[in-house]
């Protein structure tokens, strides 16, 4: 597939939506309004404990307060790893020593070109956060059974967090199994 044509309809700061056009070497086309995204990072903030920060915020959208894993878009120019540093010492004060990636996906690629990716973040360190003038966030550790009750009741229902901890739970196993 080529795109042929590229139409900018909207433009705001975190995003942009175009009207698209592309075609294969047979003729076919393929028409759509893309939402046009930077890309984002989220973080897995796990103590020496095993619990696991989530965060609480308002989300327009959903029309609700969702517990979350801290993330945030990647500024232009930036790495995922460089965001995931700066947003989760923003959105929760904390530092982590270790970082490593555990997915990388896109959120909805029928219409968004958002490409998220998680990284687990140990060794914290607590410090000052300082989140957004539109952000009022609300920090929390949890286990991981207490997530899998909040995932398995609905109270927990953001695709992130969700996908996040099952991968994280995934590295686990795989790490038990690799000492065995």
């Amino acid at each position: 597939m080529r795109v042929v044509q590229s139409l900018e309809r909207y433009r705001c700061p975190l995003f942009r939506v175009t009207e698209d056009i592309a075609v294969d070497p047979s003729g076919f086309q393929i028409h759509r309004a893309v939402v046009v995204h930077g890309g984002s990072a989220v973080m897995m903030p796990v103590d020496g404990r095993g619990r696991i920060l989530l965060v609480r915020q308002y989300r327009l959208p959903a029309r609700a307060s969702l517990w979350e894993l801290p993330a945030g878009r990647l500024d232009p120019g930036e790495k995922p790893l460089q965001a995931a540093r700066r947003e989760l010492e923003e959105e929760t004060g904390y530092r982590a020593r270790h970082w490593r990636k555990l997915a990388s996906f896109y959120v909805s690629p029928g219409y968004v070109s958002e490409r998220m990716t998680i990284y687990l973040a140990t060794e914290l360190t607590a410090g000052q956060a300082n989140p957004m003038p539109d952000e009022r966030i609300q920090i929390r550790w949890f286990t991981p059974a207490e997530i899998e009750r909040m995932i398995d009741t609905g109270r927990l229902i953001d695709a992130k967090t969700i996908a996040g901890y099952l991968l994280y739970q995934r590295s686990l196993k795989k790490a038990g199994a690799r000492r065995r």
